[in-house]
């Protein structure tokens, strides 16, 4: 049987549907913080054995929706299409996720590049872990430096809102982090901030 499955995307300037049977819902608790001394805070990470997955040169090309966030993600690991939707708070906050995973493919970004317009592109370099459902980002980006995220995520309806939140200030605990290190906003809003600056 093949392994491919057919992605139908409705989007519009009003509108942004996946079909729910090609994609992935998925709930997630999640920080972002900036990171003065990345290799220091992966050091604190590799004492509890992680499962590292890699490091991904990944180029984010965000297009313009109405509401919420629409971006198309190319690395050498992980390449896909993400719709979330989450408030800029400075703090751990949920996050509700539409990800459709598919092969590397041209033309669904000049697809969404005539029909929506790019909003911003965002390129970095990320280095994976995993430990259960906690990932990892260790990310140096370009033109605004280095962040480290971490993303409680429930892909199946087992873990509560709480129990996410709980996993994201435990590790925000164990990187020494401060409150001010908190990030609220997406790196395509501080891509475009030191743009528009």
């Amino acid at each position: 049987m093949s392994d491919y499955v057919i992605l139908t995307i409705f989007i519009s300037h009003n509108s942004v549907s996946i079909s729910k049977s090609a994609s992935m819902n998925l709930h997630n608790f999640e920080f972002k913080a900036r990171a003065k001394d990345l290799k220091k805070l992966e050091q604190k990470l590799l004492k509890l054995n992680p499962v590292f997955k890699g490091e991904d040169h990944q180029t984010d090309t965000y297009f313009n929706v109405p509401k919420g966030r629409l971006k198309l993600r190319e690395g050498n690991i992980e390449n896909a299409l993400i719709y979330y939707e989450r408030p800029d708070a400075a703090a751990a906050k949920a996050s509700d996720i539409l990800l459709y995973k598919h092969l590397p493919e041209i033309s669904l970004k000049e697809i969404l590049a005539k029909t929506n317009g790019i909003k911003a592109v965002v390129d970095k370099k990320r280095r994976i872990y995993f430990i259960e459902n906690v990932k990892f980002h260790f990310d140096t980006v370009n033109e605004l430096g280095t962040y480290i995220e971490v993303e409680a995520i429930d892909e199946n309806g087992q873990r509560t809102l709480e129990e996410l939140e709980k996993q994201c200030k435990k590790y925000f605990t164990l990187f020494d982090l401060q409150e001010s290190d908190y990030v609220s906003k997406s790196y395509s809003d501080l891509i475009l901030e030191r743009l528009n600056g």
